[in-house]
């Protein structure tokens, strides 16, 4: 589909998707949301692609929803609300769930639905000198409904909690320490910085393993103690059928990298 609201660049075995709204700070609304799933979509699809860099043009990441987004939204009935919801946790569970690794690199401030952006990415570099972040939900009267399932897993309740109820703004450096993203680094090696961790995923990792390491994740917090761990054996057997683990063993035994 040709888009409006963001970019996507495929380059070798990386994806970048960028929020392409710099004169609105990359805020979302309806039709960015449809544009960024379809992107993923097709990052998924793509067997190349190895892993995806979710980033914003810019000055900021993303500094939440549109403002005329939102005023259309107080005007909508619960079910066109609640189609609208639904569209929102279909795009944060696709980028949680996505067979292969996403990395938010976050320059400026990600606020709100950008920080719930954040939040699912599987790893989030961001520039310790601009990058803030901070869900503003309740100074307008709404809630990060739907991001707190994942921000819970992310950082647990107590600092969940911190977070949403004085909806606070944090530096990186206090996001980092919180576990709320994965590292924070000076402005000028952020490009470089999550250049050399995609490449490392790209060509170190068996993309298989990544994607079954995914599927674990999102599947074991709705099991009980015995079926998780039945679960996992089975998932150990499966993998030991995977033409890639056949493919990495024989290279350890030959003591020699696997091309993946």
């Amino acid at each position: 589909m040709d888009f409006t609201r963001i970019a996507v660049e495929q380059s070798g075995r990386l994806c970048t998707v960028t929020l392409n709204r710099p004169e609105k700070r990359n805020a979302i609304d309806d039709v960015m949301i449809t544009e960024l799933r379809h992107a993923f979509t097709a990052a998924e699809r793509t067997e190349e692609v190895r892993a995806v860099v979710l980033t914003g043009s810019g000055s900021a990441f993303c500094a939440g929803a549109d403002i005329e987004y939102l005023s259309k939204l107080s005007t909508y009935s619960f079910e066109e609300n609640k189609e609208d919801s639904l569209n929102v946790m279909r795009l944060f569970s696709q980028i949680y769930t996505l067979r292969k690794p996403v990395i938010a690199k976050v320059q400026g401030p990600a606020i709100a639905g950008g920080c719930g952006l954040v939040t699912v990415c599987d790893f989030a570099y961001a520039a310790e000198e601009t990058a803030r972040f901070g869900y503003s939900e309740v100074h307008i009267g709404f809630l990060p409904a739907i991001v707190m399932v994942f921000l819970i897993k992310r950082i647990g309740e107590g600092k969940a909690r911190e977070l949403v109820l004085t909806g606070k703004q944090i530096d990186a450096s206090e996001a980092e320490k919180i576990g709320l993203i994965t590292k924070s680094v000076p402005d000028q090696m952020l490009d470089q910085e999550v250049d050399n961790l995609a490449q490392q995923l790209s060509e170190k990792n068996s993309p298989s393993s990544m994607a079954l390491c995914k599927e674990m994740f999102s599947k074991l917090d709705g099991l009980n103690f015995v079926d998780a761990l039945e679960y996992a054996a089975n998932m150990n057997a499966l993998t030991r059928m995977t033409e890639d683990f056949k493919k990495g063993l024989k290279g350890f035994l030959k003591k020699e990298l696997p091309q993946w």
